[in-house]
């Protein structure tokens, strides 16, 4: 970065709850609207951010990091919104920092590959930036207390996950911490750019028999834990 250049971060929620809070406390403008996609443009401490709604599920989130990328020239994102849990030990509202992302959702195994793995591109695991996930912890440890804030792999597939059996297989075969419908795309276009990403997910039900109910319950008491992260998250990235 040259001197006297802003860094450009692009942040990307799934849903309405997820960026409002960020949207409003950055005096975000609209920017741009594309591929059916509002991108706002705000300033925090030095740092030029362009924030945008993607839609849920992998193709919008896909797209909304290629426009990021492409129209606004980011050079680092940060994923924030909400996840079920597949690790037991986590309670709702938890925080999970991705350390990296798998999409449970790819099976070529009958071709004797893993689960999750993507052939010809030649990888399941996404590499979140260490940097961001340092910083991200940090932020978090500050926020939330008691060790709510826990560093694992997250999950992503295009389904809603809400059964206990489908919980224990994705543990099982992958050990992630959460599932969500996003991350993984988010994670997969960034690598194929070059752009160092983090994902953070504040758990908003278990992903089980009950997680219809738990989502409704707690998704905006969800969000503002990873509001509140992000935020400190741009302080402490300021400052570098």
């Amino acid at each position: 970065m040259q001197r006297g250049t802003l860094m450009k971060l692009g942040i990307i929620g799934a849903m309405e709850e997820e960026i409002i809070l960020l949207q409003n406390e950055l005096g975000a403008e609209l920017a741009k609207t594309k591929a059916g996609k509002k991108f706002y443009k705000g300033k925090f401490k030095g740092i030029e951010i362009f924030l945008t709604e993607s839609g849920i599920g992998k193709v919008n989130a896909a797209v909304a990091t290629q426009i990021l990328i492409d129209d606004f020239g980011v050079e680092k994102i940060i994923c924030t919104g909400v996840a079920g849990a597949v690790n037991r030990e986590l309670d709702v509202k938890d925080v999970v920092i991705s350390i990296d992302v798998v999409q449970h959702d790819i099976d070529v195994s009958k071709y004797g590959y893993p689960k999750g793995f993507i052939p010809r591109l030649g990888i399941r695991e996404f590499q979140a930036d260490k940097e961001l996930v340092k910083i991200a912890k940090e932020a978090g440890n500050k926020i939330l207390k008691n060790n709510k804030v826990h560093n694992g792999r997250i999950l992503t597939g295009d389904q809603f996950i809400a059964d206990r059996k489908t919980v224990e297989e994705l543990w099982k075969e992958f050990k992630g911490y959460c599932v969500e419908m996003e991350g993984g795309a988010i994670a997969q276009t960034c690598f194929l750019n070059k752009i160092p990403f983090v994902i953070i997910r504040a758990i908003s039900d278990r992903a089980d028999g009950s997680a219809h109910i738990d989502y409704k319950s707690f998704v905006h008491d969800a969000a503002k834990n990873s509001f509140l992260i992000v935020i400190n998250m741009l302080t402490r990235i300021a400052q570098i």
